[in-house]
C-alpha cells in the first residue's frame, strides 16, 4: 500500500508498505483524506525529535475495515475522525478526564508498518498519510456519514487543539477579548472557537495580509500584521492571548500584550531547546502562561460535538480545506504548506 515515510533525510511516497492486523482493542482503518499540519513538517526538519524510519501524519479521516477483539462502539463501515491520543483509560489522568496527560499516549511510538524487512514507525499513534493504519479504539471517533471526509480529517487535530484551547484550556467566555498571533490552521481554529464562546473582540495578527479575509470569515474583528497596534484596539490589553506560531519573541508579545488577569496560551511549537523569557513583575497581575497540549481534549467527547457544531453551521470545516492533493503530490503540500500558500492542504488516496 502506499504511504509517505521519512527516513531521517529524505521524504518519500512508497507503493510497498504493509501494516499489520488489529489485534484486541484496536481498528484497523482505510484513510480517505488526512491534513498536512506543521508537525508533520516538524519532524522532517528536526523541530520535533521522532524515531526514524516513520510514517508521517496524524489528521486523518476514512472508514473502519475491521475492529479487534472487544470494540463495540465503532463496526466496519463506520465513518471515522482519528485522534492522536492512544490513552489507556484507566490512569488517574483518565480517569480524571484529562487524556492528554495520560502518560501511555506521549512518546511512546509502536511500529505497526513494514517496509521489506524493516519496521517502520507511527507517527503521534496515528500515521495517516497511509492507506491504511491500525489505532488504538479510544482514537476512532465514529463521525455522521454526511460530513466530507476531507473536512472532517481537519477535527482530529486543527480543530482539537485549536477549538479545545480556547473552550476546554482558557475557557473564554461571553464578551472577552482575544488575541491570536498566527492565522494558520491552528489560529483559524483558535479564531472560530472564540467566535463560538462569545467573545466580544477577536484580534487577528498575521504578517501576511493576504489572510485578513479568511481570518475575518472565521469570526476575527479585527486584523493587524504586527502585534504594534493591538493596544490601539484593546487599550488594556486583551483577556486571552494565543501564540500559535511557535517563536519565543512571540510568545513575549503575547504575555506583555495582556490585560490584569489576563492568560497566555502555547499552542505553537518552537524548537525543543528554545526558551522564552517574560517580565516577572508583569505576572502579579494575576497573569498566566499556560501551555496546552492537543486542546485539553477528550476526543471522544469533543469529535463529536464539533461534527454536530458543523452539521449545525457554527464550525468550519469546508473552509479550511484550502486545497486537496493526490497522495503523490505530497512535495507540492508541502512546499505549498512551507510557503504559507494553504491555511490547510489535505491529502487524499
Amino acid at each position: 500500500m502506499r504511504g509517505v515515510v521519512f527516513d531521517g533525510k529524505r521524504v518519500e511516497v512508497v507503493d510497498d508498505l504493509e501494516v499489520r492486523d488489529p489485534g484486541p482493542g484496536e481498528v484497523l482503518v482505510a484513510i480517505s483524506a488526512a491534513g498536512l499540519c506543521h508537525s508533520d513538517l516538524s519532524v522532517v526538519d528536526g523541530t520535533i525529535p521522532f524515531p526514524v524510519p516513520v510514517v508521517l501524519g496524524h489528521e486523518g479521516a476514512g472508514v473502519v475495515e475491521a475492529v479487534g477483539a472487544g470494540v463495540t462502539h465503532v463496526a466496519p463501515g463506520d465513518h471515522v475522525s482519528l485522534s492522536t491520543l492512544a490513552n489507556c483509560g484507566a490512569c488517574a489522568e483518565c480517569d480524571r478526564g484529562r487524556p492528554t496527560m495520560c502518560r501511555k499516549a506521549i512518546g511512546r511510538p509502536g511500529r505497526p508498518f513494514t517496509q521489506g524487512a524493516r519496521e517502520v514507525y507511527q507517527f503521534a499513534s496515528n500515521s495517516a498519510f497511509a492507506e491504511r493504519t491500525v489505532v488504538k479504539a479510544v482514537q476512532a471517533v465514529r463521525i455522521p456519514k454526511d460530513i466530507p471526509l476531507p473536512s472532517a480529517a481537519l477535527i482530529g487535530c486543527g480543530v482539537l487543539t485549536g477549538v479545545g484551547a480556547v473552550l476546554n484550556r482558557a475557557r473564554v467566555d461571553r464578551g472577552d477579548s482575544v488575541l491570536v498571533i498566527g492565522t494558520g490552521g491552528i489560529g483559524l481554529n483558535v479564531i472560530q472557537g472564540a467566535r463560538i464562546a462569545g467573545a466580544l473582540r477577536i484580534v487577528a495578527v498575521d504578517a501576511n495580509p493576504a489572510k485578513e479575509e479568511v481570518a475575518r470569515r472565521f469570526g476575527a474583528t479585527d486584523f493587524l500584521t504586527s502585534t504594534d497596534g493591538v493596544k490601539e484596539i484593546l487599550p488594556d490589553g486583551a483577556d486571552h492571548a494565543f501564540e500559535c506560531v511557535g517563536r519565543v519573541e512571540l510568545i513575549r508579545q503575547a504575555i506583555d500584550l495582556l490585560d490584569r488577569h489576563g492568560q497566555a496560551v502555547l499552542l505553537g511549537v518552537p524548537a525543543a531547546t528554545a526558551e522564552a523569557s517574560f517580565l516577572v513583575s508583569a505576572m502579579y497581575l494575576d497573569k498566566s502562561i499556560l501551555g496546552c497540549r492537543y486542546g485539553s481534549s477528550r476526543p471522544q467527547r469533543d469529535i463529536a460535538l464539533y461534527a454536530e457544531l458543523y452539521r449545525a453551521g457554527r464550525l468550519l470545516l469546508d473552509e479550511l480545506v484550502t486545497e486537496t492533493y493526490p497522495v503523490e503530490d505530497f512535495e507540492k503540500a508541502k512546499a505549498d504548506a512551507e510557503a504559507g500558500r494553504v491555511a490547510r492542504g489535505v491529502l487524499t488516496f
